[in-house]
């Protein structure tokens, strides 16, 4: 049996039930209800004027009746999001370990400087001779970028990982069309261990995906990667390091014999948090990678913000860049926004509508700048050690699928410990929270059963990482003595407990209705 602090109860220990409370609160954690089950439809916090006689251009369309939204009061809405808030896990509260996330602290002074007039209030309209400051620091982020990989030309526009990775592989399906091949090579090489947006970019732009097989100890080997080659091969799209946490050895052979084979390398960029400023992926021989600012280079994280996902790309891929970029002309920078206007470039066309992200752009040049190259190294360094420290203190008692290589940015289990114990890996997740931490990321790559992804970056200190891995140790060893009603039923001190989470994905409630009246029985 538990104690009230979630821990089993000692010899001749008392319990003292919680006594239930009349609002449903529990000390100051508030129970929220939602809006509609609070709110009244005649109040709000704002106040609207009546607008003013107009003719509707909807076509009929428009709504006859009321919009049925409730509203509330100022300090009543105040509240409301404030407690909800309150409920939030985020890397401002604590430790976020998820595994190929790169859930790193956010500098503020990025965000001071994002907000600097001249870069937080101006418009993708203006005219280019009013922002030649915003354009000029675009340009100095690009060539950061295109130095630390070591490539030659860089799209900037792109709005998230998956959204580079999508212009990366419309680079190279550009390139093949220019060469006359584009009715030949429809095949792209995918890793079974890869991101799940690598196949789908790939099936998205016409291409036919075949899966590269992992070896035993989590690599790509280039023989295997051999036997799939021919002409009708376009690319390859390997994540190095991978998703298993390991840097792929044979990377080297791998793009040279894509090359040898007239083919590209598309490397996925979401872990280059752990080699920045230790080795550069155009000398490794890709030929396009998109490179998560949002991740790598302590920008904003979840929660549905802004992302940016610029994609560098080779000499061989440089003239397809897609519009916009940016070049020097007459001593000034412009923004070249129309192929037309590209000259000797051969662009793809354009993968958005304006330049990209600019918050995300300053915030990722003032990270590099407080930096230095000195600095991204030493941060890419910190990545791999916290990795392998927290693999080293908890390798005695969960289990590592690979543990002939050293870890990269993120240590990676497997649910072989838990054979017998009656826990599961969403039991033992589960359980974390209760101990006041987001759970790892689960079930992923595919390539390992179980797997428990944790990736704790360069920004925590020994003292947060030891009392992570004694939490971690503390259930390890609960799950190992039979302890299974700890971790059956956790979380037991959430504002909810365990969701039926496949129902919830299958059978969404995406409309509140109101609850029926209940009958009261006839006397």
């Amino acid at each position: 049996m538990l104690n009230n602090q979630g821990r089993p109860t000692a010899p001749g220990e008392t319990i003292t039930a919680k006594p239930a409370t009349f609002t449903g609160n529990k000390a100051l954690q508030v129970e929220e209800a939602l809006l509609f089950e609070i709110g009244r439809a005649d109040v709000t916090g704002v106040d609207l004027d009546e607008p003013e006689a107009f003719t509707p251009r909807l076509g009929g369309l428009e709504r006859k009746g009321a919009i049925g939204l409730v509203g509330l009061s100022e300090p009543e809405a105040m509240r409301h999001y404030v407690r909800l808030s309150q409920k939030n896990y985020g890397i401002d509260t604590g430790l976020f370990p998820l595994g190929s996330c790169t859930m790193k602290h956010n500098p503020r002074l990025n965000e001071k400087m994002a907000r600097l007039p001249g870069f937080g209030d101006i418009h993708p309209l203006q005219p280019q001779s009013t922002v030649q400051g915003a354009l000029d620091l675009i340009a100095e982020l690009a060539r950061y970028l295109m130095v630390l990989t070591g490539t030659r030309a860089v799209a900037m526009s792109p709005k998230a990982g998956a959204h580079g990775e999508l212009a990366g592989m419309m680079a190279i399906k550009a390139a093949i069309e220019a060469k006359g091949e584009a009715a030949t090579r429809k095949v792209v090489l995918v890793p079974e261990s890869a991101h799940g947006t690598n196949p789908a970019t790939a099936a998205l732009i016409g291409f036919e995906v075949k899966p590269v097989p992992a070896r035993d100890d989590g690599t790509v080997h280039v023989a295997d990667v051999k036997a799939l080659l021919g002409p009708d091969v376009a690319a390859i799209m390997l994540t190095n390091p991978n998703t298993c946490g390991i840097f792929e050895p044979q990377v080297v052979e791998i793009a040279r014999a894509m090359h040898e084979a007239g083919a590209y390398f598309y490397c996925d960029g979401a872990n280059f948090n752990a080699i920045v400023g230790k080795a550069k992926p155009g000398d490794l021989g890709i030929d396009a990678m998109h490179i998560n600012l949002h991740k790598t280079f302590s920008t904003p994280h979840g929660g549905g913000g802004p992302g940016a996902g610029p994609v560098v790309l080779s000499e061989r891929l440089a003239p397809f860049a897609p519009v916009p970029f940016i070049r020097e002309a007459g001593g000034r920078l412009e923004l070249v926004e129309h192929c037309a206007g590209a000259g000797d470039a051969k662009p793809f066309g354009r993968v958005t509508a304006f330049h990209g992200q600019m918050g995300m752009y300053v915030r990722a040049l003032a990270y590099m700048l407080s930096h230095g190259s000195d600095g991204m190294k030493q941060a890419s360094e910190d990545a791999v050690l916290s990795a392998n420290y927290i693999r080293a203190g908890l390798d005695d008692l969960m289990s590592v699928p690979f543990p002939d290589h050293p870890a990269m940015h993120e240590a990676l289990f497997d649910d072989t410990w838990l054979k017998d114990t009656g826990v599961t890996t969403l039991d033992f997740a589960k359980a974390m929270i209760d101990e006041g931490y987001h759970p790892m990321t689960m079930y992923f790559p595919l390539v390992v059963h179980g797997a428990m992804l944790i990736e704790p970056t360069e920004s925590e200190s020994r003292a947060s990482l030891d009392l992570f891995i004694m939490a971690l140790r503390d259930l390890a060893m609960r799950a190992k003595r039979g302890e299974t009603e700890r971790f059956a039923s956790a979380p037991f001190h959430a504002p909810r407990r365990r969701l039926d989470e496949t129902r919830a994905a299958r059978n969404p409630i995406l409309k509140w209705m109101p609850p029926q009246p209940v009958q009261q029985a006839a006397e």
